[in-house]
Protein backbone atom coordinates (compact mmCIF):
# COMPACT_ATOMS: atom_id res chain seq x y z
CA UNK A 1 0.00 0.00 0.00
CA UNK A 2 1.53 3.32 -1.06
CA UNK A 3 1.76 6.26 1.35
CA UNK A 4 -0.72 8.23 -0.78
CA UNK A 5 -3.08 5.34 -0.54
CA UNK A 6 -2.62 4.71 3.15
CA UNK A 7 -2.80 8.74 4.12
CA UNK A 8 -5.86 8.86 2.30
CA UNK A 9 -7.68 5.71 3.94
CA UNK A 10 -6.58 7.40 7.38
CA UNK A 11 -8.77 10.72 6.10
CA UNK A 12 -11.36 8.01 5.45
CA UNK A 13 -11.26 6.68 8.62
CA UNK A 14 -10.63 9.91 10.57
CA UNK A 15 -13.79 11.25 8.36
CA UNK A 16 -16.04 8.66 9.60
CA UNK A 17 -14.79 8.43 13.54
CA UNK A 18 -15.65 12.25 13.41
CA UNK A 19 -19.17 11.54 12.27
CA UNK A 20 -19.67 8.85 14.63
CA UNK A 21 -18.54 11.07 17.22
CA UNK A 22 -21.38 13.77 16.27
CA UNK A 23 -24.19 10.93 16.12
CA UNK A 24 -22.88 10.10 19.65
CA UNK A 25 -22.86 14.11 20.20
CA UNK A 26 -26.34 14.00 18.71
CA UNK A 27 -27.58 10.79 20.85
CA UNK A 28 -27.02 12.15 24.48
CA UNK A 29 -28.18 15.49 23.46
CA UNK A 30 -31.32 13.82 22.58
CA UNK A 31 -30.78 11.89 25.99
CA UNK A 32 -30.62 14.38 28.09
CA UNK A 33 -33.50 16.16 26.27
CA UNK A 34 -35.43 13.05 26.46
CA UNK A 35 -34.58 12.92 30.23
CA UNK A 36 -35.01 16.87 30.63
CA UNK A 37 -38.76 16.01 29.36
CA UNK A 38 -39.19 13.55 31.31
CA UNK A 39 -38.57 15.30 34.48
CA UNK A 40 -40.61 18.42 33.23
CA UNK A 41 -43.31 15.67 32.93
CA UNK A 42 -43.08 13.98 36.25
CA UNK A 43 -42.60 17.25 38.15
CA UNK A 44 -46.04 18.84 36.35
CA UNK A 45 -47.79 15.68 36.71
CA UNK A 46 -47.02 15.73 40.40
CA UNK A 47 -48.48 19.24 40.57
CA UNK A 48 -51.14 18.51 38.91
CA UNK A 49 -51.34 15.72 41.19
CA UNK A 50 -51.15 18.01 44.15
CA UNK A 51 -53.62 20.66 42.77
CA UNK A 52 -55.99 17.33 41.90
CA UNK A 53 -55.93 16.37 45.63
CA UNK A 54 -56.41 19.85 46.84
CA UNK A 55 -59.43 20.09 45.00
CA UNK A 56 -61.23 17.18 46.13
CA UNK A 57 -60.10 18.40 49.83
CA UNK A 58 -62.15 21.54 49.29
CA UNK A 59 -65.83 22.00 50.51
CA UNK A 60 -68.04 25.00 49.53
CA UNK A 61 -71.07 26.45 50.85
CA UNK A 62 -74.18 27.14 49.11
CA UNK A 63 -73.91 30.98 47.32
CA UNK A 64 -77.65 30.66 47.54
CA UNK A 65 -77.90 31.27 50.91
CA UNK A 66 -75.59 34.75 50.81
CA UNK A 67 -78.00 37.91 50.64
CA UNK A 68 -79.23 39.50 47.13
CA UNK A 69 -78.68 43.18 49.21
CA UNK A 70 -75.29 43.91 49.63
CA UNK A 71 -72.65 46.57 49.71
CA UNK A 72 -70.91 47.29 46.09
CA UNK A 73 -67.20 45.34 45.52
CA UNK A 74 -64.39 47.71 46.57
CA UNK A 75 -62.18 48.29 43.36
CA UNK A 76 -58.93 46.13 44.16
CA UNK A 77 -59.06 45.55 47.81
CA UNK A 78 -60.61 42.73 49.34
CA UNK A 79 -62.35 41.66 52.62
CA UNK A 80 -62.29 37.91 53.46
CA UNK A 81 -64.01 37.03 56.40
CA UNK A 82 -62.48 33.71 58.62
CA UNK A 83 -64.56 31.89 60.64
CA UNK A 84 -63.58 29.47 63.43
CA UNK A 85 -65.88 26.43 63.84
CA UNK A 86 -65.99 24.45 67.21
CA UNK A 87 -68.48 21.88 66.29
CA UNK A 88 -68.01 19.62 62.69
CA UNK A 89 -67.92 16.48 62.22
CA UNK A 90 -64.66 13.90 61.06
CA UNK A 91 -62.85 13.81 63.90
CA UNK A 92 -63.42 17.42 65.72
CA UNK A 93 -65.00 16.33 69.05
CA UNK A 94 -61.74 14.26 69.72
CA UNK A 95 -60.03 17.88 70.30
CA UNK A 96 -62.34 19.42 71.91
CA UNK A 97 -65.07 20.62 69.44
CA UNK A 98 -68.86 19.37 69.32
CA UNK A 99 -70.19 15.99 69.48
CA UNK A 100 -71.31 14.11 65.75
CA UNK A 101 -74.78 15.29 66.34
CA UNK A 102 -73.95 18.61 67.65
CA UNK A 103 -74.61 21.66 65.39
CA UNK A 104 -72.19 24.14 63.72
CA UNK A 105 -70.94 27.07 65.86
CA UNK A 106 -68.38 29.83 65.30
CA UNK A 107 -65.74 29.93 67.93
CA UNK A 108 -64.13 33.27 66.71
CA UNK A 109 -64.01 34.98 63.49
CA UNK A 110 -62.65 38.08 62.06
CA UNK A 111 -62.54 40.16 58.92
CA UNK A 112 -59.66 40.49 56.91
CA UNK A 113 -58.79 43.76 54.61
CA UNK A 114 -56.39 43.51 52.26
CA UNK A 115 -55.96 47.32 50.70
CA UNK A 116 -55.64 47.60 47.55
CA UNK A 117 -52.48 48.50 47.30
CA UNK A 118 -51.44 44.97 48.61
CA UNK A 119 -49.02 46.11 51.22
CA UNK A 120 -51.09 46.64 54.47
CA UNK A 121 -53.66 44.51 55.69
CA UNK A 122 -55.98 44.97 59.12
CA UNK A 123 -58.01 41.75 60.63
CA UNK A 124 -61.00 43.01 63.04
CA UNK A 125 -62.14 40.72 65.23
CA UNK A 126 -65.92 40.55 66.20
CA UNK A 127 -66.38 39.21 69.82
CA UNK A 128 -68.90 35.83 69.43
CA UNK A 129 -70.95 37.56 72.24
CA UNK A 130 -71.40 40.92 70.58
CA UNK A 131 -74.74 42.26 70.08
CA UNK A 132 -76.28 42.97 66.33
CA UNK A 133 -78.70 42.70 64.16
CA UNK A 134 -78.95 39.27 62.27
CA UNK A 135 -80.35 39.93 58.67
CA UNK A 136 -82.43 37.48 56.89
CA UNK A 137 -80.87 34.18 56.63
CA UNK A 138 -81.39 31.33 54.03
CA UNK A 139 -82.77 27.64 55.95
CA UNK A 140 -82.43 23.98 54.74
CA UNK A 141 -85.86 24.32 53.40
CA UNK A 142 -85.46 26.89 51.13
CA UNK A 143 -86.98 29.67 53.39
CA UNK A 144 -85.48 32.41 54.61
CA UNK A 145 -85.42 33.85 58.90
CA UNK A 146 -86.80 37.56 59.52
CA UNK A 147 -84.51 40.23 60.65
CA UNK A 148 -83.52 39.47 64.10
CA UNK A 149 -82.08 42.24 66.35
CA UNK A 150 -80.02 42.79 69.98
CA UNK A 151 -78.98 38.93 69.14
CA UNK A 152 -75.49 37.62 69.40
CA UNK A 153 -73.43 37.46 66.72
CA UNK A 154 -72.09 33.74 67.05
CA UNK A 155 -76.03 32.68 66.65
CA UNK A 156 -75.79 33.61 62.82
CA UNK A 157 -73.65 30.74 62.41
CA UNK A 158 -76.30 28.16 64.40
CA UNK A 159 -79.11 29.46 61.94
CA UNK A 160 -81.01 26.46 60.20
CA UNK A 161 -79.76 23.95 63.06
CA UNK A 162 -76.69 21.58 60.61
CA UNK A 163 -73.77 20.34 61.63
CA UNK A 164 -71.86 22.41 59.30
CA UNK A 165 -73.11 25.70 60.14
CA UNK A 166 -74.25 28.77 58.40
CA UNK A 167 -71.79 30.42 56.74
CA UNK A 168 -73.45 32.74 53.99
CA UNK A 169 -75.85 33.56 57.21
CA UNK A 170 -72.47 34.89 59.27
CA UNK A 171 -71.04 36.40 55.99
CA UNK A 172 -74.74 38.25 55.03
CA UNK A 173 -74.73 39.39 58.97
CA UNK A 174 -70.65 40.91 58.90
CA UNK A 175 -71.81 42.74 55.61
CA UNK A 176 -74.84 44.19 57.42
CA UNK A 177 -72.62 45.49 60.52
CA UNK A 178 -69.65 47.01 58.24
CA UNK A 179 -71.23 47.41 54.95
CA UNK A 180 -68.27 46.16 53.89
CA UNK A 181 -68.89 43.44 51.01
CA UNK A 182 -66.92 39.94 52.12
CA UNK A 183 -65.08 38.58 48.88
CA UNK A 184 -64.57 35.13 50.50
CA UNK A 185 -65.45 33.23 53.30
CA UNK A 186 -63.24 30.56 54.88
CA UNK A 187 -64.42 28.62 58.11
CA UNK A 188 -61.57 26.30 59.30
CA UNK A 189 -62.62 23.72 61.97
CA UNK A 190 -60.28 22.57 64.61
CA UNK A 191 -59.09 19.42 63.19
CA UNK A 192 -57.31 21.97 60.26
CA UNK A 193 -56.28 24.33 62.68
CA UNK A 194 -54.15 21.68 64.17
CA UNK A 195 -52.83 20.14 61.68
CA UNK A 196 -52.06 23.42 60.00
CA UNK A 197 -49.69 24.34 63.38
CA UNK A 198 -47.95 20.79 62.92
CA UNK A 199 -47.20 21.19 58.84
CA UNK A 200 -45.23 24.65 59.78
CA UNK A 201 -43.47 22.79 62.26
CA UNK A 202 -44.94 24.57 65.62
CA UNK A 203 -45.73 28.31 66.09
CA UNK A 204 -43.92 30.27 68.91
CA UNK A 205 -46.56 31.71 71.55
CA UNK A 206 -45.84 33.26 75.15
CA UNK A 207 -47.84 32.23 78.28
CA UNK A 208 -48.08 34.62 80.44
CA UNK A 209 -48.44 31.97 83.54
CA UNK A 210 -48.46 28.20 84.27
CA UNK A 211 -51.49 26.78 82.84
CA UNK A 212 -53.63 23.93 84.21
CA UNK A 213 -56.39 21.26 82.69
CA UNK A 214 -58.97 23.67 85.29
CA UNK A 215 -57.99 26.51 82.91
CA UNK A 216 -59.38 24.63 79.71
CA UNK A 217 -61.85 23.23 81.70
CA UNK A 218 -63.13 25.11 84.30
CA UNK A 219 -66.07 22.20 84.94
CA UNK A 220 -63.11 20.26 86.63
CA UNK A 221 -63.22 19.35 90.31
CA UNK A 222 -59.39 19.44 90.29
CA UNK A 223 -56.74 21.46 88.64
CA UNK A 224 -55.48 18.64 86.87
CA UNK A 225 -51.47 18.44 85.42
CA UNK A 226 -49.93 21.81 84.24
CA UNK A 227 -50.18 21.95 79.94
CA UNK A 228 -48.05 25.35 80.14
CA UNK A 229 -45.01 26.90 81.72
CA UNK A 230 -44.81 30.63 81.73
CA UNK A 231 -42.98 31.85 79.05
CA UNK A 232 -42.07 31.90 75.55
CA UNK A 233 -42.51 28.43 74.00
CA UNK A 234 -43.60 26.84 70.23
CA UNK A 235 -46.61 25.15 70.21
CA UNK A 236 -48.52 22.67 67.54
CA UNK A 237 -51.27 20.32 66.90
CA UNK A 238 -53.48 19.89 69.80
CA UNK A 239 -51.61 22.12 72.36
CA UNK A 240 -52.10 24.60 69.54
CA UNK A 241 -55.60 24.47 69.60
CA UNK A 242 -55.39 24.61 73.45
CA UNK A 243 -53.80 27.82 73.91
CA UNK A 244 -55.82 29.93 71.27
CA UNK A 245 -59.11 28.41 73.23
CA UNK A 246 -58.23 29.23 77.01
CA UNK A 247 -60.23 31.69 78.36
CA UNK A 248 -60.10 31.03 81.74
CA UNK A 249 -57.26 31.17 84.15
CA UNK A 250 -55.62 34.51 82.25
CA UNK A 251 -56.77 38.17 82.63
CA UNK A 252 -60.13 38.49 83.43
CA UNK A 253 -61.53 35.06 81.40
CA UNK A 254 -63.38 36.81 78.96
CA UNK A 255 -63.87 36.58 75.24
CA UNK A 256 -62.14 39.84 74.63
CA UNK A 257 -59.06 38.74 76.88
CA UNK A 258 -58.88 35.91 74.74
CA UNK A 259 -59.00 37.32 71.07
CA UNK A 260 -56.13 38.98 72.04
CA UNK A 261 -54.05 36.29 73.05
CA UNK A 262 -55.78 34.91 69.65
CA UNK A 263 -54.56 37.80 67.31
CA UNK A 264 -51.25 37.39 68.97
CA UNK A 265 -51.02 33.74 67.43
CA UNK A 266 -52.41 34.39 64.58
CA UNK A 267 -49.48 36.94 63.58
CA UNK A 268 -46.99 34.48 65.06
CA UNK A 269 -48.29 32.50 62.39
CA UNK A 270 -47.86 34.29 59.64
CA UNK A 271 -44.58 35.84 60.90
CA UNK A 272 -43.59 31.63 60.73
CA UNK A 273 -45.22 30.59 57.56
CA UNK A 274 -43.31 34.22 55.60
CA UNK A 275 -40.25 33.61 56.98
CA UNK A 276 -40.18 29.85 55.69
CA UNK A 277 -40.83 31.71 52.59
CA UNK A 278 -43.95 32.26 50.75
CA UNK A 279 -44.33 29.94 47.74
CA UNK A 280 -46.29 27.38 45.57
CA UNK A 281 -43.53 25.04 46.88
CA UNK A 282 -44.26 25.78 50.46
CA UNK A 283 -47.55 26.81 50.17
CA UNK A 284 -49.13 23.58 48.71
CA UNK A 285 -48.23 21.73 51.93
CA UNK A 286 -50.15 24.57 54.37
CA UNK A 287 -52.66 24.02 51.70
CA UNK A 288 -53.00 20.15 51.96
CA UNK A 289 -53.32 20.47 55.79
CA UNK A 290 -55.58 23.56 55.76
CA UNK A 291 -58.04 22.09 53.15
CA UNK A 292 -58.89 18.63 54.57
CA UNK A 293 -60.89 20.86 57.07
CA UNK A 294 -62.17 23.92 55.17
CA UNK A 295 -64.98 25.45 53.83
CA UNK A 296 -64.99 28.06 51.80
CA UNK A 297 -67.12 30.08 49.58
CA UNK A 298 -67.73 28.66 45.98
CA UNK A 299 -65.72 31.94 44.70
CA UNK A 300 -62.15 30.39 46.84
CA UNK A 301 -63.56 26.64 45.96
CA UNK A 302 -60.47 25.72 43.66
CA UNK A 303 -56.66 24.88 44.36
CA UNK A 304 -55.44 27.82 42.19
CA UNK A 305 -57.94 30.21 43.39
CA UNK A 306 -56.57 29.86 47.25
CA UNK A 307 -52.30 29.46 46.36
CA UNK A 308 -53.29 32.67 44.39
CA UNK A 309 -54.64 34.66 47.29
CA UNK A 310 -52.25 33.28 49.11
CA UNK A 311 -49.41 34.39 46.45
CA UNK A 312 -51.61 38.32 46.69
CA UNK A 313 -50.29 38.56 50.32
CA UNK A 314 -46.28 37.91 50.23
CA UNK A 315 -45.90 41.82 49.51
CA UNK A 316 -47.26 42.90 52.88
CA UNK A 317 -44.90 43.76 55.40
CA UNK A 318 -45.76 41.83 59.08
CA UNK A 319 -45.84 45.49 61.01
CA UNK A 320 -47.59 46.24 58.26
CA UNK A 321 -50.33 43.70 59.51
CA UNK A 322 -52.54 44.61 61.79
CA UNK A 323 -54.96 43.51 64.18
CA UNK A 324 -57.58 45.18 66.40
CA UNK A 325 -61.43 44.31 67.81
CA UNK A 326 -64.17 46.16 66.72
CA UNK A 327 -64.82 48.73 69.04
CA UNK A 328 -66.79 47.50 72.32
CA UNK A 329 -67.92 47.72 75.61
CA UNK A 330 -69.86 45.43 77.85
CA UNK A 331 -73.41 45.08 77.84
CA UNK A 332 -74.41 43.38 81.21
CA UNK A 333 -72.60 39.86 80.42
CA UNK A 334 -72.46 40.76 76.28
CA UNK A 335 -70.65 42.93 74.49
CA UNK A 336 -72.19 45.87 72.45
CA UNK A 337 -70.79 47.70 69.46
CA UNK A 338 -69.63 51.39 70.38
CA UNK A 339 -70.83 53.82 68.02
CA UNK A 340 -69.61 56.39 66.03
CA UNK A 341 -66.25 54.23 66.49
CA UNK A 342 -67.23 51.52 64.85
CA UNK A 343 -68.79 53.02 62.16
CA UNK A 344 -65.39 55.58 61.45
CA UNK A 345 -63.26 51.97 61.33
CA UNK A 346 -65.86 50.58 58.42
CA UNK A 347 -65.68 54.22 56.90
CA UNK A 348 -62.00 53.76 57.28
CA UNK A 349 -61.25 50.50 55.94
CA UNK A 350 -63.98 50.88 53.03
CA UNK A 351 -61.81 54.23 51.41
CA UNK A 352 -58.80 52.26 51.98
CA UNK A 353 -57.12 54.13 54.71
CA UNK A 354 -54.83 52.49 57.06
CA UNK A 355 -55.59 52.51 60.79
CA UNK A 356 -53.04 55.47 60.85
CA UNK A 357 -54.87 57.69 58.19
CA UNK A 358 -52.38 56.50 55.18
CA UNK A 359 -54.22 56.20 52.05
CA UNK A 360 -53.84 52.81 50.73
CA UNK A 361 -55.33 52.82 47.80
CA UNK A 362 -54.35 50.95 44.70
CA UNK A 363 -52.74 53.99 43.37
CA UNK A 364 -49.94 54.09 46.08
CA UNK A 365 -45.88 53.76 45.29
CA UNK A 366 -44.13 50.95 46.14
CA UNK A 367 -43.66 51.89 50.11
CA UNK A 368 -47.07 52.47 50.54
CA UNK A 369 -47.54 56.11 49.98
CA UNK A 370 -49.90 57.90 48.24
CA UNK A 371 -48.46 59.45 45.40
CA UNK A 372 -48.68 63.21 44.57
CA UNK A 373 -49.88 62.86 40.83
CA UNK A 374 -49.23 67.08 40.19
CA UNK A 375 -45.56 65.61 39.80
CA UNK A 376 -46.04 63.31 37.44
CA UNK A 377 -45.29 65.30 34.25
CA UNK A 378 -47.15 62.82 31.83
CA UNK A 379 -50.01 62.50 34.13
CA UNK A 380 -50.79 66.52 34.00
CA UNK A 381 -50.67 66.10 30.75
CA UNK A 382 -53.65 64.12 30.28
CA UNK A 383 -57.18 64.73 29.22
CA UNK A 384 -60.67 63.90 29.46
CA UNK A 385 -60.67 62.56 25.95
CA UNK A 386 -57.78 60.22 26.44
CA UNK A 387 -59.11 59.34 29.48
CA UNK A 388 -60.37 55.22 30.30
CA UNK A 389 -63.66 54.70 31.52
CA UNK A 390 -62.77 53.49 34.81
CA UNK A 391 -60.50 55.90 35.84
CA UNK A 392 -60.95 57.92 38.79
CA UNK A 393 -60.37 61.59 40.07
CA UNK A 394 -58.12 61.90 43.27
CA UNK A 395 -60.79 62.47 46.45
CA UNK A 396 -59.01 65.61 47.11
CA UNK A 397 -59.74 67.24 43.93
CA UNK A 398 -63.65 66.42 44.27
CA UNK A 399 -66.26 68.77 45.42
CA UNK A 400 -70.02 67.37 45.67
CA UNK A 401 -73.44 67.86 47.17
CA UNK A 402 -75.04 65.02 49.55
CA UNK A 403 -78.72 64.74 49.52
CA UNK A 404 -80.92 62.32 51.33
CA UNK A 405 -83.54 60.55 48.92
CA UNK A 406 -84.75 58.64 51.91
CA UNK A 407 -86.89 58.43 54.86
CA UNK A 408 -83.24 57.79 57.46
CA UNK A 409 -82.45 60.19 58.97
CA UNK A 410 -79.28 61.62 59.15
CA UNK A 411 -78.06 59.74 56.17
CA UNK A 412 -76.94 62.71 54.22
CA UNK A 413 -74.91 63.80 57.11
CA UNK A 414 -73.17 60.24 57.38
CA UNK A 415 -72.74 59.71 53.77
CA UNK A 416 -70.72 63.37 53.62
CA UNK A 417 -68.62 62.12 56.73
CA UNK A 418 -67.89 59.28 54.84
CA UNK A 419 -66.54 60.99 51.93
CA UNK A 420 -64.63 64.01 53.82
CA UNK A 421 -62.95 60.98 55.52
CA UNK A 422 -61.64 60.65 52.43
CA UNK A 423 -60.27 64.02 51.43
CA UNK A 424 -63.79 64.90 49.68
CA UNK A 425 -65.25 68.72 49.69
CA UNK A 426 -68.74 68.05 50.60
CA UNK A 427 -70.69 71.82 50.21
CA UNK A 428 -73.83 70.90 51.37
CA UNK A 429 -76.20 68.44 52.29
CA UNK A 430 -79.79 68.64 52.25
CA UNK A 431 -82.75 66.37 51.60
CA UNK A 432 -83.87 64.99 48.07
CA UNK A 433 -87.17 66.41 46.58
CA UNK A 434 -88.62 62.63 47.22
CA UNK A 435 -87.83 60.19 49.89
CA UNK A 436 -88.38 57.14 47.48
CA UNK A 437 -85.27 56.07 45.91
CA UNK A 438 -84.38 52.91 45.77
CA UNK A 439 -80.98 53.56 44.30
CA UNK A 440 -77.84 56.40 44.96
CA UNK A 441 -77.40 58.23 41.88
CA UNK A 442 -73.99 60.37 41.20
CA UNK A 443 -75.13 63.18 38.80
CA UNK A 444 -72.72 64.65 37.17
CA UNK A 445 -71.80 67.53 34.80
CA UNK A 446 -69.09 66.99 31.29
CA UNK A 447 -65.65 66.31 32.23
CA UNK A 448 -66.23 64.65 35.50
CA UNK A 449 -67.33 61.25 35.28
CA UNK A 450 -63.68 60.42 36.89
CA UNK A 451 -65.08 62.46 40.03
CA UNK A 452 -68.20 60.46 40.20
CA UNK A 453 -66.52 57.38 39.69
CA UNK A 454 -64.76 58.01 42.50
CA UNK A 455 -67.43 58.73 44.68
CA UNK A 456 -69.45 55.67 43.70
CA UNK A 457 -66.44 53.90 45.30
CA UNK A 458 -65.99 55.96 48.05
CA UNK A 459 -69.74 55.02 48.88
CA UNK A 460 -69.53 51.46 47.86
CA UNK A 461 -72.98 52.35 45.50
CA UNK A 462 -74.18 54.75 43.01
CA UNK A 463 -75.33 54.88 39.66
CA UNK A 464 -73.41 57.39 37.18
CA UNK A 465 -75.57 59.82 35.34
CA UNK A 466 -74.51 62.09 33.41
CA UNK A 467 -76.30 65.57 33.07
CA UNK A 468 -76.25 68.84 31.28
CA UNK A 469 -75.23 71.29 34.38
CA UNK A 470 -71.43 71.70 35.60
CA UNK A 471 -72.07 70.16 39.32
CA UNK A 472 -71.68 67.08 41.43
CA UNK A 473 -74.44 66.16 42.78
CA UNK A 474 -75.40 62.42 45.12
CA UNK A 475 -78.89 61.69 45.94
CA UNK A 476 -78.55 58.82 48.57
CA UNK A 477 -81.23 56.10 48.29
CA UNK A 478 -81.95 52.85 50.09
CA UNK A 479 -78.91 50.95 48.44
CA UNK A 480 -76.45 53.04 50.72
CA UNK A 481 -79.12 52.91 53.79
CA UNK A 482 -79.20 49.57 53.65
CA UNK A 483 -75.19 49.00 53.62
CA UNK A 484 -74.39 51.94 55.38
CA UNK A 485 -73.23 50.86 59.22
CA UNK A 486 -75.37 52.29 61.97
CA UNK A 487 -78.30 53.22 60.11
CA UNK A 488 -82.36 51.95 60.17
CA UNK A 489 -85.23 52.72 58.63
CA UNK A 490 -88.98 52.97 60.37
CA UNK A 491 -88.94 53.95 63.88
CA UNK A 492 -85.63 53.20 64.26
CA UNK A 493 -84.29 55.61 62.04
CA UNK A 494 -83.85 58.52 64.55
CA UNK A 495 -81.19 57.30 66.45
CA UNK A 496 -78.97 56.94 63.46
CA UNK A 497 -75.87 59.70 63.98
CA UNK A 498 -73.48 60.98 61.52
CA UNK A 499 -70.26 58.67 61.57
CA UNK A 500 -67.20 60.67 62.93
CA UNK A 501 -64.44 61.46 59.91
CA UNK A 502 -61.50 59.02 61.44
CA UNK A 503 -60.56 55.95 63.13
CA UNK A 504 -60.29 56.86 66.99
CA UNK A 505 -56.97 57.35 68.44
CA UNK A 506 -57.70 54.39 70.97
CA UNK A 507 -58.40 52.13 68.32
CA UNK A 508 -55.20 52.33 65.81
CA UNK A 509 -53.76 52.83 69.31
CA UNK A 510 -54.63 49.69 70.40
CA UNK A 511 -53.90 48.01 67.09
CA UNK A 512 -50.95 44.65 67.18
CA UNK A 513 -48.92 44.09 64.48
CA UNK A 514 -47.65 40.85 63.50
CA UNK A 515 -44.08 41.44 64.56
CA UNK A 516 -45.37 42.18 68.25
CA UNK A 517 -43.36 41.57 71.09
CA UNK A 518 -45.19 37.66 71.73
CA UNK A 519 -45.43 38.75 75.36
CA UNK A 520 -47.15 42.16 75.36
CA UNK A 521 -50.85 42.56 75.64
CA UNK A 522 -52.07 39.34 76.03
CA UNK A 523 -55.08 39.51 77.61
CA UNK A 524 -57.78 42.54 78.71
CA UNK A 525 -57.74 42.98 82.70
Amino acid sequence: MTGSHRAATTTRRGTGGAARDRRSGRTRIRIVLAAAVSLLVLVTAGAGWAYLRLNGNIDTFGADGISDHRPAAASDGQNVLVIGSDARTAGNSELGGGDKNDIGRSDTAFLLHVYADHRHAVAVSIPRDTLLTIPPCKLPDGSWTETRHQAMFNEAYTVGSTAEGNPACTQNTVEKLTGLRVDHTVVVDFKGFSALTEVVGGVEVCVPQDIYQKDLNPGRATRGKRLFTQGVQTVSGPKALDYVRIRHGIGDGSDIGRIQRQQAFVGSLIKKVKSDGLTPTKLLPLADAATTSMTVDPGLGSADKLVSFAMSLKDIDLNDTRFVTVPWRYEGARVAIVEPDAGALWAALKADRTLDGQDAGGGSDADGKGTDASKDTDASKDTDASKSADEEAPAEDISATVRNGTRVTGLAARAAAVLEASGVTVTGTATASSQDHRTTVIEYGPGREAEARTLARLLGTGELRSTTGGGLDVVLGQSYADQAPGTSSGADSATASPAPSEVPAEVAEGARTADEDLCAALSYG
